[in-house]
């Protein structure tokens, strides 16, 4: 598949700018967290994407912070940068989701929510406002945050993905260690893990509130 100079650096642009706002945020703490953008045409069994390397300081802004890779989440161009460790779990949702864009950032409200419902297997969120971020509009709507196991073994995470992704619910959070969330591109995306944080924060601050569960 060729890809235009100019998709990819609009891609890249995008990248940079979220990663400069997150990083305000504090949600790349140490050089943990990976972003990515598609770019050109997309097909289940061929497509193309833009992500963060490995290894980068994300508060900083560098000539050498993404590259491109392929539905297998290898470099479709020559390069000494190694793509995010995660790469693989950002090709199984593309492939499943047909997204535009996958953010995944690591806070302390997202592994909390997590570790406080890891039994269930899932983060239950029922009658906020918010959740209209993710365009279900019923009245007291409920969703579920799907959590999986966080396996040192990046394949066996991304094997599962497809059995836990719920079609309305665009993310789904590793155990202890972060939420991925997509969109059709980075606005929704955007969109998307900013609601996502704001649920986590409310849903475990309600917790502590009522003394538990």
């Amino acid at each position: 598949m060729t890809i235009r100079l100019e998709d990819k650096q609009r891609a890249f642009k995008e990248l940079s700018e979220v990663k400069a706002l997150f990083a305000s945020r504090n949600w790349f703490p140490g050089t943990s967290g990976n972003l990515s953008v598609r770019v050109g045409d997309f097909a289940p069994d061929a497509f193309t994407f833009a992500i963060t390397a490995s290894g980068k300081d994300k508060s900083v802004s560098t000539p050498e912070d993404f590259l491109l890779v392929d539905r297998h989440g290898k470099p479709v161009e020559a390069t000494s940068l190694k793509p995010s460790a995660e790469t693989l779990i950002h090709c199984e949702i593309y492939r499943l989701t047909g997204a535009g864009a996958i953010f995944h950032v690591h806070t302390v409200f997202n592994n909390l929510a997590s570790e406080l419902y890891k039994d269930r297997g899932h983060v239950p969120i029922k009658g906020v406002e918010l959740i209209k971020a993710f365009n279900i509009w019923e009245e007291d709507a409920e969703i579920r945050v799907p959590i999986l196991p966080n396996y040192a073994d990046i394949p066996r995470i991304a094997e599962l993905v497809e059995g836990r992704i719920e079609p309305r619910v665009p993310g789904v959070l590793l155990l202890n260690h972060g939420i991925y969330a997509w969109g059709a591109n980075s606005f929704e995306a955007k969109r998307h893990l900013e609601a996502f944080e704001f649920l986590f924060e409310y849903q475990v601050r309600l917790a502590g509130l009522r003394g538990g569960q």
